[in-house]
């Protein structure tokens, strides 16, 4: 389902409109940003190599620690729901079906079977024209899974599947868990409610127009509210002129004909996301569980996980008030209840989770990822330490003096929980995390970019009853300006998104309202 074919291959969008070489390229290849830059080097031989990072990826883990939905030293300010945001927005942006990579490490010759672009083609296939078991009869709204008749909130929905329990969408990875997998169906239901309101409204439209709506909706919130929540203030500040983004600015990518992903984005700066991950979530008053099964543990709620691939289990559905902040709700804590409802019992004490924060930390169940996921390695940490060796991607400092920044200080790359007030037990020098020389001046990048963050804190309101802040680490010069570039340039390239429409229309916004964001999403998806 990720390959291009009909109109797609053709470069088409898929309503059919002729996307002049953007959209739908068939074979879109990845690259590099850094092209002259030298790969950097972790031992003498492939063993040493494993042997060395597989002393950082062990120093990268956390503790054990039980999945849980009170307040958590390692909360972020982010909603919990911008996690799975970002995981969404990778797989809008990238497809790799040679998940190993084992066959081919030059990126150069390696094929991104997603389109480059934010244009939704995760959600919205080849079209109800090539793919009409999508869509409805009507071929304008999407056809939705069987009712969760034991959800919260009533009217939830699972995907629609097949015989076999796979879902039928754009892009099956966004079945890969439970939360993922009810952000994928919001987007159905959130282009099938602007079906309803312009059907409501009468006249003429085509399936093309509620399209175009919903993709530039979905991008004003990827450039407005997600990314500036994970890249710090003063790097995206770089890239405007009078408030606005400007093409002119960006440094690293641009002047391309045809778009392409860049590794040093893929496999390093935008898996800032494995941090944020929570060891589990509540989903709803009655279910709370680890994001993968633990095996290894005796209590009995560790042997199930958020896992997905199968059809949505009956009491999962999402309670959104606790991933996304569509009400106000107390912080956490029983003396937050006690204080600001007015009925603190836990059926109306239902708390919004917030994402880890941005650290050189990964919850413990990214260690030993389920064999239907990912093995050998089954580390998360390391997989992604021994894809960026692979690719020989520059060190974090190669990149830094590169982008003409201060790189940070071996002494300054902490490897740990980015947590306020650690204490003696908190985050060590990569040196003396790992004992292990060879990454003296030479730190691999995602774990650079992950570092940096932990010293650009900022502090975030957090939208909770009595007001709140809490240190919220950001991607900083390095990290923030690869993430923001790769968003930016792919956007400015695309003739029809929302950037690109917005030298026309300065003022656009979804309904009209500026400070719109996720929250304004998920509350007009639902209803």
């Amino acid at each position: 389902m990720g390959t291009k074919h009909g109109k797609l291959m053709r470069g088409m969008d898929a309503a059919g409109h002729q996307q002049k070489n953007f959209n739908g390229i068939f074979g879109a290849r990845f690259g590099r940003l850094f092209p002259k830059s030298k790969a950097a080097k972790f031992g003498r031989s492939t063993e040493q190599t494993r042997a060395n990072l597989t002393a950082l990826a062990n120093a990268m883990i956390s503790p054990f620690d039980e999945p849980k939905d009170g307040p958590d030293a390692e909360e972020s300010g982010i909603p919990s729901l911008y996690t799975y945001l970002g995981q969404f927005i990778d797989h809008d942006l990238t497809f790799d079906p040679d998940g190993s990579f084992q066959k081919q490490k030059d990126p150069d010759a390696t094929e991104d079977f997603r389109t480059p672009a934010f244009d939704l083609d995760n959600v919205y296939g080849r079209g109800p024209g090539d793919q009409p078991y999508l869509y409805q009869p009507d071929g304008l709204s999407f056809t939705l899974g069987d009712p969760i008749t034991m959800g919260f909130p009533a009217g939830a929905h699972d995907l629609q599947r097949n015989a076999a329990g796979r879902a039928l969408i754009g892009d099956p990875r966004n079945d890969e868990n439970a939360i993922v997998s009810q952000l994928q169906g919001l987007f159905l239901r959130f282009h099938n409610r602007v079906v309803r309101d312009a059907q409501r409204k009468g006249g003429r439209f085509k399936f093309e127009d509620i399209q175009a709506k919903v993709r530039r909706t979905y991008q004003y919130v990827v450039i407005n509210d997600f990314l500036p929540r994970i890249v710090s203030a003063a790097v995206l500040e770089k890239y405007k002129s009078k408030g606005n983004y400007d093409v002119r600015k960006l440094k690293m990518f641009k002047g391309f004909n045809i778009p392409y992903m860049p590794i040093e984005f893929s496999v390093a700066a935008y898996r800032l996301g494995h941090s944020m991950v929570r060891p589990g979530y509540r989903l709803n008053d009655t279910i709370l569980l680890p994001i993968f099964p633990l095996p290894l543990r005796t209590a009995p709620g560790f042997r199930e996980g958020l896992t997905g691939f199968r059809r949505l289990i009956s009491d999962w559905a999402l309670d959104w008030g606790r991933f996304i902040d569509i009400e106000t709700r107390a912080y956490g804590s029983q003396e937050d209840a006690d204080k600001n409802l007015k009925d603190p019992t836990p059926a109306n004490f239902r708390r919004l989770q917030f994402a880890y924060r941005i650290d050189t930390a990964l919850v413990d169940p990214l260690k030993t990822l389920p064999a239907s996921v990912a093995s050998d390695p089954s580390s998360l940490a390391l997989r992604n330490l021994e894809r960026g060796a692979e690719f020989g991607l520059p060190s974090g400092q190669t990149v830094a003096k590169f982008l003409k920044v201060t790189a940070l200080t071996d002494d300054e790359i902490l490897i740990g929980q980015g947590i306020d007030n650690p204490g003696k037990d908190g985050p060590k020098p990569i040196l003396e995390a790992t004992g292990k020389k060879v990454f003296k001046g030479n730190c691999p990048l995602w774990t650079y970019i992950l570092a940096e963050a932990m010293h650009h804190k900022t502090k975030v309101s957090v939208p909770v009853l009595g007001g709140r802040k809490i240190s919220t680490p950001q991607l900083g010069p390095v990290g923030g300006s690869i993430v923001a570039e790769v968003f930016l340039g792919l956007m400015f390239a695309d003739p029809y998104s929302y950037l690109s429409l917005v030298k026309k229309e300065p003022n656009w916004a979804p309904d009209n309202r500026k400070n719109y964001k996720l929250k304004d999403f998920v509350e007009y998806a639902l209803g």
